[in-house]
């Protein structure tokens, strides 16, 4: 489960930058919007991101996918001549004279454990590194490792067997990706990269991307059809059933619809509205984070989805059985409602001249009781809305 996800020096977001989960305890309102697991605190099961074009919401997904690349792509550097991760994802804050270093930093909880682990790097080195295991039952933390340009320095848990590699980690290689590639009699690297990995970064087009759809979909009509059917139904497809044909080189997808005359009639998926199959893309995402309990960052998920559609998804994550959780950027303020969201789930991204995002949660505003989140917004009261200037269209000369 997520906790809190921390960026700082990358694209526009110069500063440090905190996405916290952590529900605020002193709101009463939407308790089923909550997961329980039994802590003092209790965390948010969907958070909204909202602001303008180019105000640098979408830098926020980028943040967690490239914090992920790095971890996955730190080994790959075999090649002498190869580009190293943390070169190819180094993408600092660009209008300002000096470069300086980038940083991520991730807290979850796993099990009943709560982790901290983040980096800090340039296109060059990591210059720190750092790991804490905090016990959610005591309250204890200790350290796993902590690592900085000159030294290692390992926790009494792992010391022993980990000394053993102290000087074998290039300085261009994450100590969480190299000890995740080990067999070792700790499980906690590997149980770190598997809860940071778990997490679904999905992109603005995923719903284009055919590929996607031809390694992915086959599986779940084999297997999850009935409920695919089910979900298709319950939006109003009119899908009856979906079929597919891999005799020939390419993957073909059919629906099936019934006519007026009660027969039944094959359409090829992609002559489906876009809509139709964003929702099969996003009923894949959902169903494995909700039943595997991961959470899922969409950068747009209003796109080419019914603002009634986008709510029946984003209602899908408010399963109390569940502790899957859903971050998603946005500009559609028709859910932007205290009869939907707490003040905490709300967020803002705004940017100054100078090209700095900020991110603020309406939670960090006084909002009256009887205020309408929504149309606060649109009147600039949280910022995170577009500038506009007086413009006039001229005929050239």
């Amino acid at each position: 489960m997520l906790v809190q996800f921390m960026v700082k020096n990358f694209l526009s977001f110069r500063e440090e930058t905190i996405l916290d989960m952590t529900a605020i305890n002193a709101y009463k309102e939407h308790k089923s919007n909550l997961i329980d697991n039994g802590t003092k605190e209790k965390f948010l099961r969907v958070s909204a991101i909202y602001g303008a074009n180019a105000s640098g919401k979408s830098n926020l997904y980028l943040a967690m996918r490239y914090f992920q690349r790095i971890i996955v792509e730190s080994l790959n550097n075999v090649d002498e001549n190869s580009t190293t991760a943390i070169k190819k994802y180094y993408e600092p804050f660009k209008f300002e004279s000096s470069l300086n270093n980038s940083e991520f930093q991730i807290i979850e909880i796993i099990n009943d454990s709560e982790y901290k682990y983040g980096f800090e790097y340039n296109e060059s080195n990591i210059v720190a590194e750092w790991l804490y295991k905090k016990n959610l039952r005591t309250n204890r933390t200790i350290p796993i490792f902590e690592r900085s340009y000159e030294m290692i320095e390992f926790g009494a848990s792992v010391r022993k067997e980990c000394d053993l590699y102290k000087d074998q980690i290039p300085a261009e290689t994450l100590l969480l990706s190299f000890f995740n590639k080990l067999k070792m009699k700790t499980n906690i690297f590997a149980e770190v990269y598997k809860g940071i990995m778990d997490i679904l970064v999905v992109p603005t087009d995923f719903c284009e991307d055919s590929r996607l759809l031809e390694a992915i979909l086959p599986s779940v009509i084999r297997h999850e059809k009935e409920n695919l059917i089910n979900f298709l139904t319950a939006i109003d497809t009119g899908i009856k059933d979906i079929t597919y044909d891999d005799t020939e080189k390419e993957i073909r997808f059919y629906t099936i619809h019934k006519g007026k005359d009660n027969n039944e009639y094959s359409l090829n998926l992609y002559f489906e509205s876009e809509g139709t199959i964003k929702s099969i893309m996003l009923f894949i995402y959902a169903r494995n984070a909700i039943l595997h309990n991961k959470a899922i960052f969409v950068d747009e998920l209003n796109i080419k989805l019914h603002p009634l559609l986008l709510k029946f998804i984003i209602d899908l994550f408010y399963d109390d059985k569940s502790s899957a959780q859903l971050i998603y950027t946005t500009h559609d303020t028709t859910l932007m409602d205290k009869k939907f969201f707490r003040r905490d789930q709300v967020w803002f991204v705004q940017k100054d001249q100078f090209g700095y995002s900020e991110l603020v949660a309406l939670s960090d505003f006084k909002v009256r009781s009887d205020a309408s989140f929504e149309k606060d917004y649109l009147a600039g009261v949280y910022g995170g809305i577009p500038n506009f200037k007086e413009f006039e269209l001229k005929e050239g000369e």
